[in-house]
């Protein structure tokens, strides 16, 4: 074994394409698939040449070459457990997501609504409802009975059902069109 690392030369680059062959015949015996095989060697060599300086001067390339192609190959088979085979799409045609540009806009209007509210009833709806601090430990925070609290928070709710244009619960989530289209998709 060599102290000095093993840079990308044309003597390393030969002995890596010399081991192209081997190689080959090793990921096909693991695959039983040419065009995997031959993909497998290929990540094989680019992970060995982005990983020269770890190769030991002095040791069998081929080997470091072998390790490398068979720990790609059950990295690869580990993962493959995990996916759903799907080729004709019928799984992924089924799978929905909501547009995120409502998101963005009704977190955007939220802003704006809760900037518009005084600033105790914002204080006490945020405590009570993002902070999630029970009434008792939301009064104790802002120096004020508990029906104050339950008071202001009332208030505020009120008034950003007011803002936002919310009558009831159909009315927050994503829009009635959106909905519908993703509920017709199932």
């Amino acid at each position: 074994m060599g102290d000095a690392p093993v840079t990308a030369t044309p003597e390393v680059r030969e002995a890596m394409l010399a081991a192209i062959p081997s190689l080959r015949a090793f990921a096909i015996s693991l695959t039983y698939n040419v065009d995997a095989a031959d993909d497998l060697v290929q990540e094989a060599i680019l992970r060995g040449w982005a990983n020269i300086e770890k190769f030991e001067a002095g040791t069998n390339m081929t080997a470091w070459l072998f390790t490398i192609l068979r720990n790609s190959f059950y990295s690869q088979h580990r993962k493959a457990k995990r996916e759903v085979s799907d080729p004709e799409g019928a799984y992924a045609a089924h799978l929905g997501t909501a547009p995120e540009q409502n998101t963005k806009c009704d977190f955007e209007d939220m802003r704006t609504a809760l900037a518009k509210l005084p600033v105790d009833q914002r204080e006490a709806l945020i405590l009570i409802a993002a902070e999630g601090l029970s009434y008792e430990e939301a009064a104790q925070v802002c120096g004020v009975a508990v029906g104050t609290i339950k008071s202001r928070v009332h208030r505020a709710r009120e008034r950003l059902g007011q803002l936002l244009a919310i009558d009831g619960a159909e009315d927050l989530g994503p829009d009635r069109m959106t909905r519908a289209v993703l509920q017709s998709a199932f």
